[in-house]
């Protein structure tokens, strides 16, 4: 890992060209898919959500890109695990990131959002924590709640406040009680760091239940957040399960969990907005919507930019 003063040695001295070798020798496979996506263009969404004609009343939501959704439950604004960055990587200096790029721009850029009350982080993986956009959206009107071990990596005072969650652990926020869950995965972002925690989150307000399963394999753990009244709506991890699968779920598996939680209708996410394993950029969403069969109408959300509201 790299403290503030071995990068500042870095690009100070040996600069951006020590810097690239000590990559390149660190991870030869990462530095060249660096480079190769270097002249890439990234595509714009094929959608464009329109947050702004969402009432203050019912359930709202919106697919941003890979684990973004801008959520809205009776007018309170909640935002999870936002990356609106080109890459999803180590953030160097200013807006200089090494790491994986986008295939399709956020469906908002940041400057289009409305105001967001609850900023909802599963982890601290660069792909789910992203730096800069943490750091464009802080502000005293907006609310943080993470992992545990997860709130070093944020500027605390920049926000209304910060909190972090264990298993089991819960938060009032404004109207929205979040509990945090047992999920499959870990939470370590630079190796070493292995303390850091990986959630799941319930949501509760009024009569809606929605759902967050941030990032994980397959386990029987979304059993025990079934309710009597289910959830009206799952936002599921359904991508980057080949080779990965001892980390993330394939679709069928999300597929299942999300019925073992007792959801209604399904928003899956982590799928065609980086490029993070081998299977086919569109494989993960026609496995899942084969995998819904004949409740087709359950998947509410397929492409990035589209909404969905219950009212």
């Amino acid at each position: 890992m790299l403290t503030k003063r071995s990068r500042r040695t870095l690009l100070g001295g040996a600069g951006f060209a020590g810097l690239a070798t000590l990559v390149y020798n660190a991870a030869p496979s990462f530095w060249q898919q660096y480079a190769k996506e270097l002249p890439r263009v990234i595509e714009p969404p094929a959608r464009i959500p329109n947050p702004a004609a969402w009432p203050d009343t019912g359930l709202y939501a919106a697919w941003l890109g890979h684990s973004t959704v801008l959520l809205k439950i009776d007018g309170y604004t909640i935002l999870t695990d936002p990356v609106f960055s080109d890459r999803a990587g180590i953030n160097l200096i200013g807006n200089l990131t090494l790491g994986v790029k986008r295939l399709v721009q956020p469906a908002l850029p940041l400057d289009a959002l409305p105001k967001v009350d609850l900023i909802l982080l599963s982890h601290a993986h660069m792909d789910h924590f992203d730096i800069p956009s943490l750091r464009a959206l802080e502000s005293k009107a907006s609310s943080v709640i993470t992992a545990a071990q997860t709130s070093d990596l944020l500027r605390v005072d920049a926000y209304r406040d910060v909190r972090e969650l264990n298993w089991d652990g819960r938060a009032q926020a404004g109207p929205v009680t979040v509990r945090a869950f047992q999920i499959k995965h870990w939470g370590a972002r630079m190796r070493t760091d292995t303390y850091r925690g990986y959630n799941g989150y319930t949501l509760e307000a009024g009569r809606y239940r929605v759902l967050f399963a941030g990032d994980t394999a397959y386990t029987d753990l979304f059993r025990a957040v079934k309710q009597a009244h289910g959830y009206d709506l799952a936002i599921m991890p359904i991508g980057a399960y080949n080779p990965w699968i001892y980390y993330h779920c394939t679709p069928e598996q999300a597929w299942r969990m999300g019925n073992d939680a007792g959801a209604e209708r399904f928003l899956p996410i982590h799928h065609q907005t980086f490029s993070l394993s081998r299977e086919p950029r569109l494989e993960p969403i026609q496995r899942f919507q084969y995998a819904a069969s004949r409740s087709q109408d359950r998947v509410v959300i397929r492409n990035i930019g589209e909404e969905f509201r219950l009212a």
